[in-house]
């Protein structure tokens, strides 16, 4: 069984979805420290005047406190105006927007708008609209060793679903060393992925936008196809 595990992000790029794509369950690591000016609450979208961002805002935001510690706003028109306004006349707009903002709103009137839930539910939305089957859970809800370093915390994840490897995003490769894993009876690969090009609105591609713009400009069989160009090492 392969493992994977990620802080969550609210609609991240194609690289992050083909780690959840090669994983058989995948753990939004929502216990540890929030990041701050990176892209777990925001992402770059594609207009006619080029790349444009989107963000919801997560009030009291600090890198002191944990994912699970902290909520999105429900200010979320704004977002909506901007993805809507970038891909209202995209082959798969009226397919995908629905998606975009169920996710953007989900919580706001239950209450539950913990950075993570939002999160999966744009997770869960988007692999059900592929026809896909996936399994997530959030660490915060798992018993396990939280007082661990960051590797044997992952190894103890590892253990705990026993599973048999471990995948990480390229970054991990200067953090983690595959012997520490085998020696716990785990394999630890690497995600690469492979060049990905699709149609877009504008004529020169730009590429690691969020996964929105794939899924407005490519049909599901075709995102599907795109979640497969990627590398285990």
């Amino acid at each position: 069984m392969k493992l994977a595990v990620m802080q969550p992000y609210l609609f991240p790029y194609i690289g992050y979805f083909q780690l959840m794509y090669a994983a058989d369950l995948f753990l939004i690591y929502d216990d540890v420290n929030y990041i701050k000016r990176g892209f777990v609450n925001r992402n770059n979208v594609l207009s006619a005047n080029g790349v444009t961002r989107f963000t919801v805002p997560v009030p009291g935001a600090s890198q002191n406190k944990l994912f699970c510690e902290l909520e999105f706003s429900d200010d979320v028109d704004k977002a909506l105006k901007t993805i809507s306004h970038c891909y209202a006349k995209a082959p798969y707009f009226d397919d995908v927007f629905p998606l975009v903002q169920e996710t953007l709103e989900f919580g706001i009137d239950s209450g539950d708008r913990s950075i993570a839930a939002v999160c999966q539910k744009g997770f869960e939305s988007i692999f059900a609209y592929l026809g896909i089957e996936k399994e997530f859970k959030k660490t915060s809800e798992l018993d396990y060793d939280r007082e661990a370093g960051p590797r044997d915390r992952l190894i103890a994840l590892s253990h705990k679903f026993d599973a048999d490897c471990y995948i990480n995003a390229p970054g991990g490769r200067k953090l983690y060393d595959a012997r520490d894993f085998a020696e716990q009876g785990l394999e630890l690969k690497f995600i690469e992925s492979l060049p990905v090009e699709y149609p877009q609105s504008e004529a020169e591609f730009t590429p690691n936008l969020s996964i929105i713009d794939v899924l407005m400009n490519c049909s599901a069989d075709e995102v599907k196809r795109l979640l497969q160009r990627y590398q285990l090492a």
